[in-house]
């Protein structure tokens, strides 16, 4: 099967690089950085640029880079993907993007379905991409009336041997919903933590607890404020829900209540123990 990937940063790159590794596809890769583009030949992650010529060839074309860039080079490119293609975005919305995707793909005859690896690193950039990022990771896959069996099939076995552990299925809708708590909550939570001053001052303080808080917050600013503007209205509903719990401990401290501070202590643990995993 011969692959196109758009954008080789830490997930196209990551993916570029496990297709190489684990499987016997040709990969071709774009990405605006020619420094990038040098680096993945060099390394072996792409058999060549995924240019005119090699777009059309691809079985398969993953795109994977912010959401409007997604969107616009669906648009520009759709007259040169194969009619037989499958196209797959693998951005961290689903609802802006499969909105504006879904009717290009259709118009012109080639089959598309929103995609998002559960997967990722505080660093970006095709430097920090390896090929095990993937392995043992959900590949969320959101399909709709015109995606039949055929197409899952060839995308499962597809991932599953990328090093994917399974496949989730969603629609946009519910995806952004839940990754409005599971990813983008965190990463605001971890951004604000950090602006404590305190945090400038905490050398020999700091253990594993500070750590699991700040990493996320090493983020690519860009890249986030447009996945947090597009998920918007549900990522405000779960600050206000974050909130009002913070100012129950708040309260609870102020007022020096230790039974309510147990208390509320006491529910957050036996609600992480229900809910499990990670």
């Amino acid at each position: 099967m011969k692959v196109g990937i758009v954008g080789l940063g830490l997930i196209g790159g990551s993916m570029a690089k496990s297709i190489k590794n684990r499987t016997s596809h040709t990969v071709y890769g774009v990405d605006l950085d020619q420094e990038t583009m040098m680096l993945a030949r060099i390394c072996g992650a792409i058999d060549g640029p995924l240019t005119g010529e090699t777009l059309p060839q691809c079985d398969l074309v993953l795109v994977a880079i912010r959401p409007q860039a997604a969107v616009d080079w669906v648009g520009a490119h759709a007259g040169e993907i194969g009619k037989s293609a499958i196209l797959v975005d693998l951005c961290g919305v689903k609802r802006a993007v499969v909105e504006k995707i879904a009717p290009i793909a259709e118009e012109h005859g080639f089959a598309y379905i929103g995609g998002h690896p559960m997967a990722g690193r505080e660093r970006g950039g095709f430097t920090s991409s390896a090929d095990d990022l993937y392995v043992g990771a959900s590949m969320i896959l959101t399909p709709d009336k015109r995606t039949d069996m055929k197409l899952l099939e060839t995308l499962q076995a597809f991932f599953l041997d990328v090093g994917f552990a399974k496949l989730t299925f969603s629609q946009p809708e519910e995806h952004d919903r839940i990754i409005a708590f599971t990813s983008q909550l965190a990463h605001i939570v971890s951004s604000a933590y950090v602006k404590s001053p305190e945090a400038q001052r905490r050398r020999g303080f700091s253990a594993g607890s500070f750590k699991d808080m700040t990493r996320v917050a090493r983020l690519d600013e860009d890249m986030w404020t447009e996945l947090f503007l597009d998920d918007a209205d549900y990522l405000t509903h779960e600050l206000d829900i974050l909130i009002g719990h913070l100012e129950e401990y708040q309260s609870a401290l102020k007022n020096r209540n230790a039974q309510r501070l147990h208390d509320l202590l006491k529910e957050g643990r036996e609600l992480k123990a229900t809910a499990g995993g990670n």
